[in-house]
């Protein structure tokens, strides 16, 4: 049996349809748009956290036929050739490529367990000693505190004028508690007075700092309840490699020759 040349060539085609179809999501106005393009969006998407399913990946290649289009119509009418266009470009360049400089610097600079285990031993050293559990009442003169002092030792209720006559905001609806804290955490005036100060003592006179004046109660202390190293590692690790990136920045700064 003989076999022409347009039934070999129409054989092949058939032969090879299948593959081509999965080269490309679909044929827009004659140019072909290659599945690769579903790919890359369904890897951002992954990379964020979002899973791909059949339903997702059918959004994606609507969504890569719908920017051929409107791409194809761009060109069309000679976007690409306009200086916007071509300022916009060089713009979205310019942040790939720094983007990707500081990708590989992070990737080549990564942060050690023992550099993370080092910032963990500092904070660690930073913020042990004793926490207080205190309470406040902030007012605006010093004769308002003295007379809320007063009030208090005559047997009202700290936690209630606290409520009623306290301009901290945040602390005087709750009673003027302030959750526990190291001294540190606190204004100079304010954390000098609370220091010395024992479990269930009131300040005798009221305390003068940047905000008003205070009138404070300890109601416990503690030693300092810090976070396990492997509980907080990654946001150590995460905040170094941070600085890590701002130092490798200020440097290449510094560097420039910058006229």
């Amino acid at each position: 049996m003989k076999f022409s040349m347009t039934a070999l060539t129409a054989a092949a085609l058939i032969a090879t349809a299948p593959w081509a179809a999965a080269q490309n999501v679909a044929i827009v106005n004659g140019k072909a748009v290659p599945t690769a393009r579903v790919e890359i969006l369904a890897q951002q998407i992954a990379a964020s956290g979002r899973p791909v399913d059949e339903a997702v990946r059918a959004q994606l290649k609507e969504e890569v036929v719908l920017r051929e289009i409107f791409m194809q119509e761009a060109q069309k009418r000679g976007i690409a050739a306009s200086e916007e266009y071509k300022t916009q470009m060089e713009l979205a360049r310019q942040t790939i490529l720094i983007r990707a400089l500081f990708a590989e610097h992070q990737k080549q600079n990564p942060v050690t367990d023992a550099e993370a285990r080092a910032e963990y031993d500092k904070f660690a050293a930073a913020n042990a000693g004793k926490e207080f559990r205190a309470r406040h009442i902030l007012v605006e003169k010093e004769d308002e505190a003295k007379a809320i002092i007063a009030s208090i030792k005559k047997g009202a209720k700290f936690e209630d004028i606290a409520k009623k006559q306290s301009k901290d905001p945040g602390s005087g609806a709750n009673g003027g508690d302030l959750d526990w804290a190291a001294a540190g955490s606190y204004v100079t005036e304010f954390s000098e007075a609370m220091v010395k100060l024992d479990k269930g003592q009131m300040t005798q006179e009221p305390v003068k700092s940047q905000f008003g004046w205070h009138v404070i109660r300890v109601d416990d202390v503690r030693q300092a309840q810090l976070p396990d190293f492997e509980e907080i590692k990654p946001q150590i690790a995460q905040q170094m490699q941070q600085q890590k990136l701002a130092d490798f920045q200020k440097n290449l700064r510094e560097k420039a020759k910058v006229q």
